[in-house]
């Protein structure tokens, strides 16, 4: 059911969303089953094909959630996605959740990315402390205009904080719709693309279910985005709580793998916002 919640006069979109009212299949229809009475998506990878689907409308600032159960077993090689994209050629805006596949019992790593403006490359990868191919676990993605907070479970593991002022790109100026995907990438997906997809194990499933998406829909009122009422820009979302700042840095002191900031051979001088603290 979708939820107009009035604030300040004006019409913030609130839900839980479903599948059938609030997304459309943007890839191999064939490939995505509902399950559950309609209340779980199966997104399938075969050798034929992968799939994806994506909302069928952008929003301006907010917070998107899905719950999402993992492949099992051997995935190297595949990725399972869950984005934001503004879907504009040269200059986009990308909030990314990658997901990619390991050899059974590896832990599964999670790589984040930010584009703005154009300009990504600005990849995170965190060793996630928990199976999440046993059960369905929350990902969480809130934009507003202070930062960009990605949410597993409720424990941050990446902010990428509003720096425009001093330079830094930020993504503010485009809507972005939501997307999940599930396709073959083992050309760099696990290991860096040592570890192949072993097609014996197809086909592949992942399984989506809770979407919410809480945010100012495009087209819509103009005025919603800037609109400081919104409970996402309000002061308790404007930097991480204590309890948030602590799990966040346990997670990059215990958990993180990859960051791109601390990669000289890409980037002998650190990035902009490297320097201004992410």
């Amino acid at each position: 059911m979708v939820l107009c919640v009035v604030v300040f006069g004006m019409c913030v979109w609130g839900r839980p969303a479903t599948f059938v009212q609030d997304f459309r299949v943007t890839w191999s229809a064939s490939h995505i089953r509902q399950i559950d009475q309609g209340t779980t998506i199966q997104l399938i990878l075969d050798q034929n094909s992968g799939c994806g689907f994506a909302s069928a409308k952008k929003y301006m600032f907010g917070r998107v959630s899905m719950k999402i159960k993992l492949i099992p077993g051997d995935s190297a090689g595949t990725v399972t996605a869950f984005y934001m994209n503004s879907d504009t050629d040269s200059i986009r805006d990308e909030l990314d959740f990658e997901f990619l596949g390991n050899r059974s019992g590896q832990p599964y790593t999670v790589q984040t990315n930010i584009y703005a403006r154009g300009k990504g490359d600005r990849e995170q990868r965190v060793n996630l402390w928990f199976d999440p191919a046993a059960d369905f676990h929350t990902y969480t993605i809130l934009w507003n205009h202070h930062h960009v907070v990605y949410y597993v479970d409720e424990v941050p593991i990446r902010v990428y904080k509003n720096n425009e002022g001093k330079g830094v790109a930020y993504p503010k100026t485009q809507a972005m719709g939501v997307y999940s995907t599930l396709w073959e990438a083992d050309d760099w997906a696990t290991r860096g693309g040592l570890e192949k997809i072993d097609w014996r194990r197809a086909p592949f499933y992942a399984y989506y279910k809770d979407f919410d998406i809480e945010g100012c829909e495009v087209p819509g009122d103009g005025a919603c985005a800037s609109n400081p009422g919104n409970w996402w820009e309000g002061s308790a979302y404007e930097a991480l709580n204590a309890v948030e700042a602590r799990r966040y840095a346990w997670v990059r002191m215990n958990h993180m793998i990859y960051d791109y900031c601390k990669d000289k051979s890409r980037y002998p001088l650190a990035p902009p916002e490297c320097l201004l603290g992410v």
